[in-house]
């Protein structure tokens, strides 16, 4: 499982589209710091709403256009032939290549916070809570979203399971609109079954705090603690499936 996630760091790393995206990363903290002067509101507001988008939209291109081409270039390549071939079981297989890619995540999100934290002590805007939770819920969500790319992955070609990822990002930060124009049509049936359907799709919604930091001073800790175990449950679910699936898949030669 080492030797797997340490190959899949090199291909992270070997990857020009990565490099691509940091560059544009480091033209956005530079645009950042200059925010507050260009823009006509609150520059506070401005400048955490633009880092935490940023931040989220960095990692969705990422996980999207690198990670669902990890697992198909194996295949496409014959590659997964030789590494299945070695005493290793195909669980360690996958483990291993999400678990680096994981871990890769959490060290650059760590490293993206920090500077953003440095980026508000220099405007001296007030750290809250909601930020810092704001962060953490971003970590959660493109975690599922990794293991969504992944699941999917392992019998959808490369592009269809980039647009069904996408379909199900944009789905799920969507309920309260289904539900609100439901429940507002008078239609119970299409209520209760949009949500059914919400128990399905990933919580991105409830871990979108991001867009109601200014409209709310706090939290219940409940709510953090609830979509926190939320989030572990549904990565579960989607890592049990993954690997019964790999587990089942055939490659032919």
């Amino acid at each position: 499982m080492i030797n797997i996630a340490l190959n899949t760091f090199k291909e992270i790393v070997r990857n020009k589209f990565l490099y691509l995206i940091l560059f544009f990363a480091f033209v956005f903290i530079v645009f950042s710091m200059a925010l507050g002067k260009l823009t006509i509101w609150d520059d506070t507001k401005v400048i955490v709403d633009f880092w935490l988008a940023m931040i989220e939209i960095f990692w969705l291109v990422w996980v999207l256009f690198v990670w669902s081409q990890l697992l198909f270039k194996e295949i496409e390549w014959k590659t997964i032939f030789l590494i299945l071939s070695k005493p290793i079981k195909r669980y360690e297989f996958i483990l291993g290549k999400f678990f680096w890619f994981s871990a890769t995540i959490f060290l650059i999100i760590l490293l993206q916070s920090i500077l953003f934290l440095i980026v508000l002590l220099f405007k001296d805007i007030e750290i809250s809570n909601l930020i810092a939770f704001s962060l953490l819920f971003t970590f959660f969500k493109l975690e599922i979203l990794l293991w969504l790319v992944f699941f999917f992955s392992t019998f959808m070609s490369n592009m269809l399971t980039i647009l069904v990822t996408l379909m199900i990002y944009f789905l799920s930060h969507s309920f309260s609109i289904i539900l609100d124009i439901a429940n507002r049509a008078w239609n119970a049936i299409a209520f209760y079954f949009a949500q059914w359907l919400q128990l399905l799709f990933p919580p991105f919604e409830a871990l979108n705090i991001k867009d109601v930091i200014w409209s709310f001073k706090d939290f219940d800790a409940s709510y953090f603690l609830f979509n926190s175990f939320y989030s572990v449950i549904y990565l579960s679910i989607i890592l049990f499936f993954t690997v019964l699936i790999f587990n089942r898949k055939k490659f032919e030669n």
